[in-house]
């Protein structure tokens, strides 16, 4: 099978003058050859598409695929991540993780929380802000949690992120406006421990493909946050272990509960953190998750649990050859 890749190479786009924390969802070189290798062993040709914009190029000169396998993230507006879904599906060419319209919602972290909660999900109580004067009338228990609200790679968490008070609500919630010109989140803050969980497949095919739990390297650090720089630097300030008890238990089910409600597909990843009482909680979800085969949180969650690179590969174009075939015979 020959199967394109789109993706947004960091290099780039720094080299057009943005950022590293504007392009920290971008991927390296290591990411895309780590991809090509892992399908050819599979026994596919692999074309290197690129970007939206080179995906566009490409199709324009009678560029087709029999699979796209695509990681690119986008750079600007709510829809990033739908660009290259919608585009191929405009052009009835299969691909690989969720359709443009679960990629648009779930960029979007409050209105995700919003669909959670209609299914009787567990999410803790938030507010969106629109401007840093509607701070005053959030009328959430301290602490509290802020976030862009459309934003991932941790862009935007920090320390400060966790606010005591209204004046540290009014402060922080102006930074992030100015900072990244979009609405924040405010979330009530949640205790308790934090898990990863990676999951595979759709609907009531989909399963849990194991857990992961952040643990800081510094014990005084136990109420540090995962952040942008903490993820940047994980092989120092974190550790992360496989859980096995109760509480990871519970993780899974809401996390595969909350994966079926938006509809995900192929593969990706849910955040949960624990109340007070220790009840899980849905934070937010990944379904077009980061594949670089070492630092990724995917992959290294499915490594843990006994899932080689290569593997996780060929079952997310397993789930979307899975697709074609299911539309191909209700054609007949």
């Amino acid at each position: 099978m020959t199967i394109g890749l789109t993706y947004d190479l960091r290099d780039d786009y720094l080299a057009r003058g943005y950022s590293l924390e504007e392009t920290a969802e971008m991927d390296k070189p290591e990411t895309i050859e780590g991809l090509e290798r892992a399908l050819a062993a599979l026994g596919h040709r692999v074309v290197r598409i690129g970007s939206a914009e080179q995906l566009v190029c490409a199709l324009a000169a009678g560029g087709r695929w029999d699979l796209v396998f695509n990681i690119a993230e986008g750079l600007f507006g709510r829809g990033r991540e739908a660009l290259v879904p919608a585009l191929l599906d405009a052009y009835r060419i299969p691909y690989t993780f969720s359709d443009p319209l679960v990629m648009a919602l779930t960029l979007d972290k409050a209105l995700t929380k919003t669909v959670i909660r209609a299914a009787g999900l567990a999410t803790a109580p938030s507010a969106r802000l629109h401007d840093a004067a509607e701070a005053g009338s959030v009328d959430l228990p301290y602490p509290l949690f802020l976030k862009p609200v459309a934003e991932g790679t941790g862009k935007g968490i920090s320390a400060r992120s966790r606010v005591g008070s209204p004046v540290e609500l009014r402060e922080v919630a102006a930074d992030l406006l100015a900072r990244f010109g979009q609405d924040v989140l405010v979330e009530t803050y949640l205790p308790g421990r934090e898990f990863t969980v990676g999951l595979a497949g759709c609907g009531a095919g989909a399963e849990v493909l194991g857990l992961m739990e952040v643990h800081f390297t510094d014990p005084a650090a136990e109420r540090a946050i995962y952040s942008y720089e903490t993820k940047a630097d994980y092989e120092n300030r974190v550790r992360y272990r496989v859980p096995r008890d109760a509480a990871a238990d519970a993780a899974a089910a809401l996390a595969l509960a909350c994966w079926r409600a938006l509809g995900c597909r192929d593969a990706g990843r849910i955040d949960v953190r624990c109340d007070a009482a220790g009840a899980p909680n849905f934070i937010e979800v990944n379904p077009l998750a980061g594949l670089n085969p070492v630092h990724s949180d995917l992959p290294i969650l499915c490594r843990l649990n006994g899932i080689p690179f290569e593997a996780l590969v060929a079952r997310i174009v397993r789930e979307a050859e899975g697709r074609v075939e299911e539309k191909k015979n209700a054609q007949r």
